[in-house]
């Protein structure tokens, strides 16, 4: 028996044997986690809170009175944790619940839209232009395309290379990142050419909170350098030089430099592209001459495959591009340095994709291409 009071009165009721719940430390946190949270929904804060004053041995009827919901409501949630645990309390029942306002086969109307057609005055369909079309809200396009992880708005580039050799240079470059030779060091070279020397027409205006640094949108030229880089797999390390031009006889003056500060009697393998000046018969001269050089050509239109092109994008992206250069020599006195800088601290890029995993992925594309 047990009873309460309301307005002076008060009433006995007879109770039944409450359901033994109990806690986890981990549904305790998740729980009251819900509970404080602010953009937790309203009914699962409730169907929370009833859980938590029945883990205290409260009954039905002194959790419907301090919630304001009725016994049924109580009984009802202590029952699903009960069976369900979190689970039963996160989710509605089948048939439970407002009821789907757009079809089954609407939604399957817009995704084959989204996929295998576009609007007449535009190349993707928006979640204006997708909600016109089909007579519905910007929201439920929205919602849609996110069940079905859509995004018109995004598009990615890619390009096939279409050299004949393609798998026998790509196990041949892989093989030296991932199983380099021994008492060999393997460097990959390029060269980033025509680096220009911009200067603003105006001072750069500095950094202030909430306004970002501004620099005005044209500029001054006052010339341009290459830069010859080779890219130490062993320890990250550059070995670079900054010439005005990239002939067969700049390649070769580079190649003279990295012949003298590389250790003597090291075999040393060079991952290059196939740019001409790389084929040179002066430089295939120059390679005979110098036994321990030996080149590695990459596939066309795989400059991905040279990670130097990875350590040329950290130069860019910080020296270069929000760079002002008043005249070359800054220029290259700032390439020089971060050249130096790196060379203190290296930080060696890592290898890991596979031949095999690497054509699979190229595979996927062709058959996209195919379909």
């Amino acid at each position: 028996m047990n009873g309460y009071k309301i307005n002076g009165t008060i009433y006995i009721l007879c109770m039944r044997h409450k359901e033994n719940l109990s806690l986890t430390n981990e549904d305790l946190r998740q729980l009251e986690k819900w509970v404080r949270s602010p953009t937790t929904p309203i009914r699962q804060v409730l169907r929370s809170r009833i859980v938590l004053m029945a883990a205290e041995n409260k009954h039905d009827v002194e959790i419907s009175q301090c919630l304001g919901i009725s016994r049924h409501t109580s009984r009802l949630w202590r029952k699903r944790f009960i069976i369900n645990g979190l689970a039963g309390i996160t989710h509605d029942a089948d048939g439970r619940g407002r009821k789907a306002t757009i079809t089954a086969r609407k939604i399957k109307s817009i995704v084959d839209t989204t996929l295998h057609s576009s609007p007449v005055n535009a190349t993707h369909w928006s979640t204006r232009s997708m909600a016109q079309r089909h007579h519905i809200s910007q929201k439920t396009v929205h919602r849609i395309w996110q069940r079905y992880n859509l995004k018109p708005h995004l598009i990615e580039t890619f390009k096939l290379s279409k050299d004949k050799h393609f798998f026998e240079k790509l196990e041949d470059v892989v093989g030296l990142y991932l199983n380099p030779p021994d008492k060999a060091l393997v460097f990959c070279f390029d060269e980033k050419s025509q680096i220009q020397a911009l200067d603003r027409t105006r001072p750069v205006l500095p950094l202030a909170p909430g306004v970002p640094a501004r620099q005005t949108h044209d500029y001054i030229r006052h010339g341009t350098t290459t830069l010859f880089a080779a890219l130490s797999m062993l320890d990250g390390t550059v070995i670079g030089e900054c010439m005005p031009r990239h002939r067969h006889q700049e390649f070769i003056k580079f190649l003279n430099k990295l012949n003298e500060e590389t250790p003597e009697g090291k075999e040393l393998h060079l991952i290059v592209d196939n740019y001409a000046t790389h084929k040179h018969p002066k430089v295939k001269a120059w390679l005979k001459r110098h036994q321990r050089f030996h080149f590695h050509f990459i596939p066309t239109s795989s400059s991905w495959l040279n990670l130097v092109e990875r350590w040329f994008r950290e130069l860019t992206d910080k020296r270069i591009r929000r760079g002002t250069f008043l005249n070359v020599k800054t220029l290259i006195d700032v390439i020089h340095d971060f050249i130096a800088k790196n060379n203190c601290e290296p930080n060696p890029f890592i290898w890991s994709a596979s031949v095999n995993k690497i054509m699979s992925k190229i595979e996927k594309v062709k058959e996209c291409i195919a379909n």
